[in-house]
């Protein structure tokens, strides 16, 4: 007997009757073998019964080159393919043991399972219809018949399977087909239909699945590796369509329609690469120029224009070129308003244009779909910051220069407002007074855009020269005094200290 938990126990329990095989004597007279295949079979039923199937395989492969007309010999190595999940390899040694011993039911039997598992029905049949004429022992017998049963159904499930497809009743086909690939498992031609079914039902993910299946059961299946890359090209993923049909010309280098499609995904993916490594340099202007070749190259296929535009518009924020961001973000948006990344990216053109509600708006939205990235959560404190900021000054504005002006644009803004608002250049009393505000702005404004540490700050929502936002730090500007202004020349780029400047 074979003990509980042992690999024989766990053979039977997947494949029906191996435990004829484990627990099968070794009719030496019967079968005329030498010694020497005699040692190979006890020694692989042992290391079969130990679990080591490697080293079981090798001593059924021994014994059979020692007598090929050895039914046992086949029965054993099958059972070891079996067991390995080799499937394909033992089926045509149950079918020798059966050539050799016509009446060894066991092999019949486990045939019929391997062939029913394969959609071979017709097959099926016949093997368990011989088993149920051929004596069997009481287990068999029951075993073929509940067998037959099975069979019979799945060929009705096919049946109207088959009807559903031909009247377009895609839905229904889909679920007679699930019913029986629960039994016929490594059906080829069924996964390939239900793959067909899913295409019509509009869920290429899942037709991708069924193919993947096929191209595994059928040797030499170009034709599923040739659907499975079209569509993940549909899709949008170049790479693994590139995979695919990589896949196909291994089998065929010929393949006409495998080539051209492989040209083409080529083409394709080598754009993107190109492109992708062009942003991570920060050469936006040329990765757009990439980007927009990619569209040209496939126009039909709505997913390449759409993760196209994705990128050119993270091109136009980063490049810190907000209206074009905004206007591409946007179009992507109309087409997926749901898309994440041209949130994020229009939010950040939109605090360059010091449109902070809108920005606040996409941040939020995009943190409805993903509440844990840390860009999104930093991105709208710093929108909250700056609009918190622009409602009380905003140095910029008072410059009246870009959030991202250079350091030449702010002190060439600031020294012709310095002069312009210069309180000597006013007489009249109310008109001093309105001056020397104006004139104190504009120097904290410099004193601030014209520091990168101290405009860094102010950027990220954070005014450096007030008290309320500087805890400890150097009080308001707006509270110094015009004579703590006076004495500091508008033209100089250094500190605002330098000497009397006076306007004749």
């Amino acid at each position: 007997m074979v003990a509980p938990g042992s690999l024989g126990s766990r053979l039977g329990a997947v494949f029906p009757f191996l435990l004829v095989l484990v627990d099968l004597q070794y009719e030496g007279a019967e079968c005329g073998v030498n010694a020497d295949v005699e040692k190979h079979l006890e020694l692989g039923k042992k290391l079969l019964a130990a679990g080591q199937l490697a080293d079981a395989l090798s001593q059924f492969h021994a014994a059979v080159d020692g007598d090929p007309d050895n039914y046992i010999a086949y029965y054993r190595r099958a059972t070891v393919f079996l067991a390995m999940g080799k499937s394909k390899a033992a089926l045509p040694d149950l079918t020798k043991v059966i050539e050799l011993k016509m009446d060894f039911t066991a092999a019949r039997l486990q045939r019929g399972h391997l062939l029913l598992k394969q959609g071979k029905l017709d097959e099926a049949e016949e093997d368990f219809k011989r088993v149920l004429k051929s004596n069997p022992s009481e287990n068999e017998e029951k075993e073929a018949q509940s067998q037959l049963v099975k069979s019979d159904e799945m060929q009705r499930l096919r049946s109207q399977a088959l009807d559903a497809f031909e009247s377009a009743d895609y839905s229904a086909a889909i679920s007679f087909l699930d019913m029986i690939l629960e039994v016929c498992v490594w059906d080829a031609e069924l996964r390939e239909l239900r793959a067909d079914c899913f295409m019509k039902e509009g869920e290429p993910r899942k037709a991708i699945s069924d193919l993947k299946a096929a191209a595994k059961l059928k040797s030499g299946n170009t034709e599923a590796f040739y659907r499975i890359s079209t569509l993940y090209y549909q899709l949008g993923d170049h790479e693994l369509s590139l995979s695919e049909v990589r896949e196909c010309l291994k089998l065929d280098q010929d393949h006409k329609r495998c080539f051209a499609h492989y040209k083409q995904v080529k083409k394709l993916n080598k754009l993107i690469e190109s492109a992708e490594e062009l942003i991570r340099e920060g050469r936006y202007t040329d990765a757009t120029s990439k980007y927009e070749s990619v569209m040209k190259t496939e126009p039909s296929v709505a997913e390449y224009t759409v993760r196209s535009k994705e990128r050119i518009c993270h091109c136009f924020s980063k490049d810190e070129k907000p209206v074009e961001a905004i206007r591409i973000c946007s179009e992507v948006l109309q087409m997926e308003p749901d898309n994440v990344n041209a949130l994020k990216d229009r939010a950040e053109a939109y605090l360059i244009e010091e449109m902070y509600d809108e920005a606040i708006q996409d941040y939020e939205a995009a943190q409805e779909h993903n509440e844990n990235d840390q860009q999104i959560r930093e991105g709208l404190e710093k929108a909250q910051r700056l609009l918190k900021q622009s409602q009380k000054r905003d140095y910029y504005k008072i410059l009246g220069v870009k959030r991202n002006a250079k350091k030449q644009e702010i002190i060439k803004a600031y020294r012709k407002l310095a002069l312009q608002w210069h309180p000597d250049n006013f007489q009249n009393e109310e008109e001093k007074k309105k001056a020397e505000k104006k004139f104190i702005d504009i120097a904290a404004a410099k004193e601030v855009l014209s520091d990168p540490e101290m405009r860094k700050k102010f950027d990220d929502g954070e005014d450096p020269l007030d008290a309320e936002s500087q805890q400890g730090g150097g009080g308001n500007p707006f509270h110094r005094s015009w004579n703590s202004w006076q004495g500091f020349n508008p033209f100089s780029s250094g500190g605002p200290f330098r000497f009397k400047f006076h306007f004749n």
